[in-house]
């Protein structure tokens, strides 16, 4: 088995003709509606302990988010949909469209197969009142049988490294909910793709440096142990 690792939600950067749309709006863009605090840097780290591709982007999703489909209803924050169509068509072109093409092509470029493909992405520990009862967060479509099994083997095996934390298959989102995971299924047969979101707690990230730590040094050779047994 091989890896290929994204980022969609990378950082919190907005080109500097697009600026002005977000004044006043510093602390969205500083939150977790701006960016997935944590995820690249772990994202960094699993790939290059495990010698595998890594794609990326620090723009913010609060301009585009690359994890939704076109036609979602929040592919475009609200500072962004007051816009007219063409100058929202250029985002999509510009910053959208590229980046799904680029990951598409790498994994059609794959000889290798089964070719599994991590979107590393991390989230806020409370939303809007709820807690999310969970550390680490596995999201996959529980009929393609590869991305099944992988998920129980990574649980099990992270759950061996770190007792402490909790691990939940399919928590705090659905596998099968729209992202850019899910529209790849339709593109990739189950037999040759397997596409899996890593969801990391953000509270790991800014309140727990020890385990965080150790995640950015163990994550990664869990990892590669896992993709020789395929």
């Amino acid at each position: 088995m091989t890896f290929i690792f994204t980022c969609e939600h990378g950082g919190n950067h907005i080109p500097r003709q697009y600026a002005q749309l977000f004044r006043g709006h510093e602390r969205l863009l500083q939150g977790h509606r701006g960016w997935d605090q944590g995820a690249l840097q772990l994202a960094r780290a699993c790939a290059r302990d495990c010698n595998a591709p890594l794609y990326f982007s620090e723009v913010s999703r609060l301009l585009i988010d690359l994890n939704r489909s076109p036609h979602h209803r929040a592919l475009y924050s609200t500072p962004v949909r007051g816009l007219d169509a063409a100058a929202k068509q250029n985002i999509h072109d510009k910053y959208y469209l590229p980046y799904r093409q680029r990951v598409e092509a790498a994994i059609l470029r794959s000889r290798r197969r089964p070719l599994l493909h991590l979107s590393f992405h991390s989230f806020t520990p409370e939303l809007d009142g709820e807690i999310r009862h969970t550390d680490i967060g596995l999201l996959y479509d529980p009929a393609r049988a590869l991305e099944k099994e992988f998920c129980l083997l990574l649980k099990a095996a992270l759950q061996a490294s770190f007792p402490q934390l909790r691990i939940r298959r399919n928590y705090p989102y659905r596998g099968t909910a729209d992202g850019f995971t899910t529209y790849l299924r339709t593109r990739f047969p189950a037999r040759a793709y397997a596409g899996i979101e890593l969801e990391i707690n953000q509270g790991l990230v800014q309140a727990n440096r020890h385990i965080w730590r150790r995640l950015l040094r163990e994550m990664g050779p869990v990892l590669r142990g896992l993709s020789s047994r395929g």
